[in-house]
């Protein structure tokens, strides 16, 4: 897929939700999605950072995005309902999901990490993307080629020390992704997988790896096909799956 060429219209007319969307992972696959052709609702707690990639993505002849700010970190069902009330009123449709949002804290022990860093990590990587989706259900299912997509993460995947609740619970993204996919059922109109980005130089890779230099990994934008591919059409057979990027 890294040689994947969408076309310039693969997600025209089609509207996708991405969380995280202000930065790193979040903000580049905003701008490509809207690139190709989708109205992106964007989400995140950081109003100024939504409002400079809603601005991004108009000076590039985007189609108008809207913007949804919202914590991850206190969401519960009402607030999701209504969230998910205000894209079908706004926006009639939902064709997509990305969820790019995340809470990291450190590389430590599990010795040293606490019930409430284990409560935020938890709530915001994985029952947060589980509700939000949830909430969507009935707009997603409304559309022909629906696609959520869970992003994991390479230790979650594949587990190794310090990662602690962090990769606990991007491993549980990869299990809600199968079990979700096993429910739906192979004629679904909606489909389900999770990406494992890997190495990239964002500000997270900035924090666990200080020493990394940012021009020996790939950037966000290098991503972008498997974000493309598993957003559209061309994808449509592929469900359940973990996918890792390989650059």
């Amino acid at each position: 897929m890294k040689d994947y060429s969408p076309r310039p219209d693969l997600l025209a007319g089609r509207v996708i939700l991405v969380t995280g969307a202000s930065s790193g992972l979040g903000r580049a696959a905003s701008l490509a999605f809207a690139r190709h052709g989708a109205t992106v609702a964007l989400l995140a707690r950081n109003e100024a950072g939504l409002e400079a990639v809603y601005d991004e993505i108009l000076a590039a002849g985007g189609p108008e995005p809207a913007m949804f700010p919202y914590d991850l970190a206190s969401a519960d069902d009402r607030s999701l309902e209504t969230l998910a009330g205000a894209i079908a009123q706004h926006l009639k449709r939902l064709d997509g999901v990305l969820h790019s949002a995340h809470q990291f804290y450190s590389l430590t022990p599990l010795e040293l990490q606490t019930l409430e860093q284990w409560q935020a990590v938890m709530r915001v990587n994985l029952i947060a993307p589980f509700a939000l989706t949830r909430a969507c259900l009935p707009l997603l299912k409304k559309a022909t080629d629906a696609s959520v997509v869970f992003t994991g993460e390479t230790h979650g995947h594949q587990p190794s020390a310090y990662w602690g609740g962090y990769a606990v619970a991007k491993s549980g993204l990869e299990t809600l992704t199968r079990i979700w996919t096993d429910e739906l059922g192979p004629s679904a109109s909606l489909r389900i997988n999770t990406l494992i980005p890997g190495q990239a130089a964002t500000t997270l890779r900035s924090r666990t790896h200080p020493g990394l230099a940012p021009e020996t990994v790939p950037s966000a934008d290098d991503l972008m096909p498997w974000y493309l591919y598993l957003m559209g059409a061309d994808s449509r057979a592929v469900r359940g799956q973990i996918v890792e990027c390989q650059t």
